[in-house]
């Protein structure tokens, strides 16, 4: 009895010891750094950096859906090019960024000033304006689809109403340039909320002192506006375009589901026509090789932006 006492003892005395070293070992500064980024970066490589890898396979072989394939360089993208689709994606996608973006700002940049003040509900309010971003994208532009359907459009029905067109209206989704001004209203209604809230927080940490001196100065409230918002606000600016533009831009939900890159492939961006050749068409070699050439401008903008905010 009293052996098997002392065996006990001596192995509650070895375990937290043994608890006591991993413990130790954890904590070290270098070790437990590794384990917390970890996760982040197998969720990096898994689910960005190894899609990114097959697809730069894919683009340089012909493998189609159900068939591998062999390896023939460049001849997709130089394929891709000559097409007259593709070259309108091309243009479609600065235009609709473009755009959009631009709405977004002035827009944005309003309705945080307008949120900036005080009124009553105005935390109700703010948290109504939040609603665009926070319901799911596909959702929420079946509900606009419905709005530009062209047998029962509630935006055309409004604008008759009110007398600013004449019946029936036009054809939203069926026709190139209402198309396009359709996709874009959407994504503007969709990313205003995120843009305001961004600038509404760059004008609370603005230091009321600055308001002050400009008011004792004589300054209107558009001159307070120019001389000490715009500039302070400059910097949460440049970041929240720059993550704007690389939204818009990879846009995908809102085309696809209003248009599917139509009238007569007029809509198209470079994530619906990637979707339609690689997945729809079968063809992945081309489809991945249209995606790729998403990387190089995003890369750009992004080198300017960041070149900016430096700067700034």
């Amino acid at each position: 009895m009293a052996v098997g006492s002392r065996v006990l003892e001596a192995a509650g005395e070895r375990t937290p010891g043994r608890l006591a070293r991993l413990r130790e070992w954890w904590e070290q500064e270098h070790i437990f750094g590794y384990g917390l980024i970890l996760p982040a970066l197998l969720l990096i490589v898994g689910l960005v950096a190894y899609p990114f890898f097959m697809a730069i396979y894919f683009s340089l072989s012909d493998y189609w859906v159900g068939s591998p394939g062999s390896f023939i360089g460049l001849r997709n993208f130089q394929e891709i090019l000559r097409w007259d689709i593709f070259q309108g994606a091309v243009y479609n996608s600065f235009v609709f960024t473009s755009v959009a973006v631009a709405l977004k700002v002035v827009l944005g940049v309003w309705l945080a000033m307008l949120l900036f003040r005080t009124f009553k509900f105005k935390r109700l309010i703010r948290g109504a304006v939040l609603l665009p971003w926070v319901i799911p994208t596909a959702l929420s532009t079946l509900a606009w689809w419905w709005m530009f359907d062209s047998l029962y459009s509630v935006v055309n029905w409004t604008a008759i109403r009110l007398g600013l067109i004449a019946p029936p209206g036009p054809n939203w989704l069926g026709m190139t340039e209402y198309a396009m001004a359709a996709v874009i209203i959407v994504n503007v209604w969709r990313g205003l909320p995120f843009f305001a809230i961004i600038v509404l927080a760059g004008l609370v940490s603005i230091p009321r002192e600055f308001y002050e001196a400009a008011e004792v100065d004589g300054a209107s409230s558009w001159g307070r506006f120019r001389h000490v918002t715009l500039p302070l606000l400059k910097p949460v600016l440049a970041v929240v375009i720059l993550f704007s533009t690389i939204f818009t831009f990879a846009d995908f939900n809102i085309v696809q589901v209003l248009t599917r890159g139509g009238p007569v492939n007029t809509t198209h961006l470079f994530a619906t026509l990637a979707y339609q050749q690689g997945l729809v068409g079968g063809n992945l070699g081309q489809g991945a090789a249209v995606s790729l050439f998403l990387f190089p401008l995003l890369a750009a903008v992004v080198f300017l932006q960041l070149r900016y905010i430096r700067k700034e």
